[in-house]
């Protein structure tokens, strides 16, 4: 089976549905067509410069090129963690607690993958290497920022109940311990719901890809199967990173709950 090429003409033809939906906002009064065709535009943009970055990586494996693309994905992820947060911690804990947590779990779970379980020679190997971190970084930034957002959003609403367990004696850890539990709880959500629906209500996004390139369907449903296993991991990795480290920030070394380390987006 050769894989179909889709021509410019086809492409707007499917855009002409993103425009329908802009349509749609305006009359109905919703007030998100701008951001509509903004997202489209940027979605455009992004993709195809990716593609093309992306053709010279893999026409050379090197290993500083790849590390580059791979550092400016961490960057991209840590900032919209920071910026899907109502409340936002104040200085670099903002943008660093998501980007380390990012870091500590997606590249060690992709090194782990790549070497132990594919065995790609050489590891970095851009053709796996990119495409299963971009996985990675995009399915556990959802997952600590939803964490994040609900430390931070809990912890606030709590904050006379967090108090008066430290009044009693108790640590912070212990006084946030509920807190954390939920936020963790959270961040899984997502995956949890994901490998629950995979194959029986969608197809997930790397078996489609495989497939729809001509690979075996039972050949794509064995790599979308370890693709939703180190997701699972990544982000419950970064998700307890996150929240350890989001709820540490939370208290000073005197154990005071400190909540004007927070600001409000």
């Amino acid at each position: 089976m050769t894989m179909i090429h889709l021509t410019p003409w086809d492409l707007a033809l499917a855009a002409a549905l993103v425009l329908l939906l802009a349509g749609m906002s305006w009359w109905l009064r919703l007030g998100v067509e701008r951001r509509i065709l903004i997202a489209a535009a940027r979605s455009t943009i992004q993709l195809m410069l990716v593609g093309l970055v992306l053709k010279i990586l893999f026409s050379q494996t090197h290993l500083a090129l790849i590390g580059l693309m791979s550092m400016v994905m961490l960057s991209a992820a840590g900032f919209e963690v920071m910026q899907r947060q109502k409340r936002r911690y104040r200085g670099i804990w903002s943008y660093g607690i998501g980007a380390f947590s990012m870091f500590l779990s997606s590249f060690t779970v992709i090194f782990l993958a790549l070497t132990v379980v594919i065995r790609v020679d050489p590891w970095f190997e851009p053709q796996y290497l990119i495409p299963l971190l971009g996985m990675m970084l995009g399915n556990t930034m959802n997952g600590v920022a939803i964490a994040l957002d609900s430390l931070t959003r809990q912890a606030w609403e709590a904050r006379g109940q967090i108090e008066a367990r430290l009044l009693a004696g108790g640590s912070w850890e212990r006084a946030i311990e509920d807190i954390r539990r939920d936020a963790l709880r959270s961040g899984l959500i997502p995956i949890v719901n994901a490998m629950g629906t995979a194959g029986l209500v969608s197809l997930p996004g790397m078996m489609t890809g495989q497939i729809l390139a001509g690979s075996p369907p039972l050949e794509a449903a064995k790599y979308q199967l370890l693709i939703m296993f180190l997701l699972s991991g990544g982000t419950g990795l970064g998700s307890v990173a996150a929240v350890w480290l989001g709820s540490k920030r939370l208290f000073d070394r005197r154990e005071r709950l400190r909540l004007d380390r927070l600001r409000i987006a």
